[in-house]
């Protein structure tokens, strides 16, 4: 039985820090475990142009403690509006890595988003040329289709039809949710990737609705059935190179979660590691979690390889997590999964 596991230190292909109060919390949590994110755009207002990624990165590092290391790899958040020389320029000077498509409406802060994709085809020419990856939310906002169906429509009816007007355009289905999304993915080219996050491998549909709403179970995609948490699973501890950790890690505060209209999100930044070690133990997985969490998603983004390793260690007896983050505006609530993990991260 393995009792302790040492692996390069992982990276967050997804994650949300927020601004202003809640930026020293969010990004010194995230660096305990990961040496660097791709961090969301959806501010408010949104990072839409190259001095508002500088700004943001500025504040996320003047935020960092000391002792702690941490690389935020920057995103543009794309409109309509979305000006080809901007992306070009931020991608090929290094200040982005990527940029993020928000449907408009399909998640928090995405009223900026698209709606006529037919305005953004000239950004997506440029970043296909360039190789700039495209971080998209996949989900349709029609309120017609039912929001357990909304990734499959969109893969069938939006993204399928950009991938094939730009067949050389690095595209990373962000959080996927279902098996039609997993089967889409590994039937696609080397270009095509899906990040998968830590909740959406732990909980399905009965977790957050069964015997009671559980509002921190609440986000965006939406959980879905056990048949497609099962096929999530396979496919983070398959080691395929198509998949890799994007927690989106999002905070919002306990007030905001436990209301009559709850915000989207969780937030799984403080335990995601120890999460995902007992879920690839169950699956006999564990020597494909670096695969998982530190190798696949650097490969794809082209970012070297980390150096320092991270090491896990099994107790015998179940890991207990703080409930609750402490913010200057209020408490915000850990994630935890319906069940224990006797995996923890050494520090």
């Amino acid at each position: 039985m393995v009792k302790e596991l040492v692996i390069v230190r992982p990276d967050d292909w997804h994650l949300h820090l927020r601004d202003e109060d809640l930026l020293p919390i969010t990004v010194n949590e995230s660096a305990k475990s990961f040496a660097r994110a791709i961090i969301m755009p959806n501010l408010v207002p949104p990072i839409t142009k190259l001095v508002d990624a500088k700004s943001y990165k500025h504040r996320i590092m003047k935020a960092l403690k000391p002792n702690l290391s941490f690389i935020p790899l920057m995103t543009l958040y794309m409109t309509e509006e979305t000006d080809p020389r901007e992306v070009e320029k931020g991608f090929m000077n290094g200040l982005i890595s990527a940029v993020k498509l928000y449907p408009a409406g399909a998640t928090t802060n995405s009223q900026s988003g698209v709606k006529n994709f037919e305005k953004i085809k000239p950004v997506l020419e440029i970043m296909a040329e360039i190789g700039c990856p495209l971080c998209i939310h996949g989900e349709v906002t029609d309120s017609n289709i039912d929001i357990f169906d909304r990734e499959k429509v969109f893969i069938n009816t939006v993204l399928e039809k950009i991938r094939t007007d730009n067949p050389t355009l690095k595209v990373i289905i962000e959080h996927i949710t279902t098996k039609d999304a997993v089967d889409y993915v590994i039937a696609g080219k080397n270009n095509l990737a899906a990040t998968i996050t830590t909740h959406h491998l732990a909980i399905n549909r009965n977790d957050l609705l069964a015997g009671g709403i559980k509002p921190h179970f609440y986000c965006l995609p939406v959980v879905k059935r056990e048949d497609h948490r099962l096929a999530l699973v396979e496919a983070a501890v398959s080691g395929s190179p198509k998949f890799f950790l994007g927690t989106d890690s999002a905070p919002h505060l306990d007030h905001d979660k436990e209301s009559s209209c709850g915000c989207a999100g969780c937030f799984t930044a403080t335990n995601t590691l120890e999460i995902l070690a007992h879920i690839f133990e169950e699956r006999s997985a564990l020597n494909k979690l670096e695969l998982f969490t530190s190798i696949n998603g650097a490969e794809f983004y082209e970012k070297n390889i980390n150096t320092d390793k991270i090491k896990l260690i099994k107790k015998d007896k179940p890991v207990s997590f703080p409930k609750k983050l402490s913010t200057p505006l209020g408490k915000i609530t850990i994630f935890k999964p319906n069940f224990e993990t006797k995996w923890q991260v050494l520090a």
